[in-house]
């Protein structure tokens, strides 16, 4: 795995600075112009990696090479407790000589230790992922075909209003309400709504930025951003938001006693005991949300552009048979004149 190299700037001079087998290693780019010193940065790191790469690329390798790409988003943590199941029966592997033999076998063992298909899927479709950047970055010629079980389908689980608001009347808890407020009335995912700031929050134009800061995003219309948009507050949420401003001890919107909130699981699950709706996730607000709006008749890209999702194809895929004039003139061109 290549370390991560950095331009510093050390008496005068650039160097490049990374870590390696703990220690902080560094070697003089012999420039005091940036511009210099980030071309030459660039020309190291490739040599380093020529120079470093090992003789068998296997996919512990690639697995290590890619995760490291992904650092700061929630598949780099996902990918360490995927890691134990996938390097065990892969990891020595060349990456370029998996055959469709092993991944039935990788499947037949996970089955047996009681994984679902499901997840079964994903943790070979992240294998895939991983091989596939590898032949992008030309440590393999190609990428071998990884065998997967069928996806399943997905649980059609959505709330009905008279539900939502049994829901939202068991949640005993500030914040719990207050995502689950937020949920129903953004469709926002829920990493976007606990890791929301209130300077992401404008209540005077009464719209929300569900983009993180940290991407470093120019302002852009709603859905031009894959997972999360900048959507309307409506009345409901304006009224929640209003009184959690007052009540705010730290920076974050969601937040527990002055400090933000990782998780809000146990809350929904307790509040789904209350409610009589156990089934009840943070996804479910979403999908209902979806659902909502097209039972209303919104149309499938503006649902798309509130969910902020990049192609309307796929909200039409799922949500599109809520809709009250879902395949109406087709009905109605097999009207039948009986008399």
């Amino acid at each position: 795995m290549q370390p991560r190299f950095r331009a510093v700037l050390f008496r005068g001079w650039y160097y490049a600075a990374w870590r390696e087998r703990g220690e902080t290693r560094r070697i003089s780019l012999r420039t005091k112009d940036r511009d210099a010193a980030e071309r030459g940065l660039r020309s190291f790191a490739e040599q380093y990696e020529i120079v470093n790469r090992p003789q068998t690329i296997t996919v512990e390798f690639v697995w290590n090479g890619y995760r490291e790409t992904l650092k700061g988003r929630p598949a780099y943590n996902t990918m360490g407790f995927e890691a134990s199941a996938v390097l065990a029966s892969f990891g020595l592997c060349h990456a370029d000589q998996i055959i469709d033999q092993d991944c039935l076998g990788y499947i037949e063992r996970r089955r047996a230790s009681g994984r679902r298909d499901g997840t079964i899927a994903t943790e070979l479709g992240r294998l895939r992922s991983a091989l596939k950047w590898a032949e992008r970055k030309n440590l393999i010629a190609k990428a071998p075909f990884i065998s997967r079980p069928a996806m399943s389908p997905p649980r059609d689980l959505r709330l009905t209003r008279t539900q939502a608001r049994d829901f939202l009347s068991s949640c005993v808890t500030p914040h719990i309400r207050l995502f689950v407020i937020l949920s129903m009335t953004t469709g926002g995912r829920a990493g976007a709504l606990l890791g929301l700031t209130w300077n992401q929050v404008d209540l005077g134009r009464k719209v929300i930025d569900l983009r993180s800061p940290s991407r470093g995003l120019p302002s852009l219309p709603i859905g031009l951003k894959k997972g999360r948009a900048v959507v309307p507050i409506n009345r409901t949420l304006l009224e929640a938001l209003l009184e959690a401003r007052t009540n705010s001890l730290s920076p974050f919107v969601i937040e527990w006693d002055g400090r933000p909130v990782k998780s809000v699981k146990k809350g929904l699950q307790a509040a789904g005991r209350r409610s009589g709706l156990p089934w009840v996730t943070a996804h479910v607000f979403r999908h209902s949300a979806a659902s909502w709006m097209a039972e209303a008749g919104v149309s499938m890209d503006r649902i798309a552009a509130y969910l902020g999702h990049v192609d309307s194809r796929i909200t039409s895929k799922v949500y599109a048979r809520f809709s009250p004039d879902y395949l109406r003139d087709a009905a109605e061109a097999l009207e039948i004149d009986h008399k």
